[in-house]
């Protein structure tokens, strides 16, 4: 079946999960700029979730753009990321709403970490889909981030009991490895055309 419909509902997922985010900010009563100060946990939260969430929709595009076709299996593995990727508002609303607790913190990693299963699983039945020469299956080839990403969740989500800043830096370093979108499926499909 064709893929066209997984992209579009899939960008509309997204879309709204970015608004329902910025939805949650609100703007400080006081006209002073101290007042800042106290809404800066929710901002930061809301900074690192916008950035994940516009790092899964490069790479889910870059990962769609390679495909040819999709199938059931393929269509709830999406469904079930989407999920995942749902669930980023509230986790992000009570990180920043409890100033960077070590529960609330933890949480967001276990989500984190969740999508990244879910990114995992949908690519992979792409491959297998498309066989193992396809574009898909020589543009993933070693995956070095997506091993080093889920190590790193773990270690934020036990660091987060430690101390909930250490478990951030873990994963703004996910976010730090993964901000710039995935060139592996571009320079495969750019050979490709040539």
């Amino acid at each position: 079946m064709g893929k066209g419909r997984v992209e579009a509902f899939s960008d509309g997922v997204l879309a709204v999960i970015i608004t329902i985010m910025v939805l949650e900010l609100h703007a400080p009563h006081d006209a002073e700029l101290s007042a800042l100060a106290e809404d800066a946990p929710a901002f930061l939260a809301y900074v690192l979730s916008f950035i994940f969430i516009g790092i899964y929709w490069n790479n889910h595009h870059h990962l769609f753009h390679a495909a040819q076709h999709v199938n059931g299996p393929i269509l709830w593995a999406n469904n079930f990321l989407l999920f995942c990727l749902s669930l980023v508002p509230f986790t992000t609303d009570w990180m920043g709403e409890t100033h960077f607790a070590a529960f609330p913190v933890a949480l967001y990693g276990v989500d984190l970490f969740m999508s990244g299963v879910a990114f995992f699983i949908v690519a992979h039945l792409l491959i297998r889909l498309h066989g193992p020469d396809s574009a898909l299956a020589r543009a993933f080839g070693r995956d070095i981030k997506g091993i080093i990403s889920p190590i790193f969740y773990v270690l934020g989500i036990g660091s987060a009991f430690i101390h909930p800043w250490i478990a951030c830096a873990f994963y703004a370093a996910v976010a730090v490895m993964w901000f710039i979108p995935d060139r592996r499926i571009e320079r495969v499909l750019g050979v490709q055309a040539k």
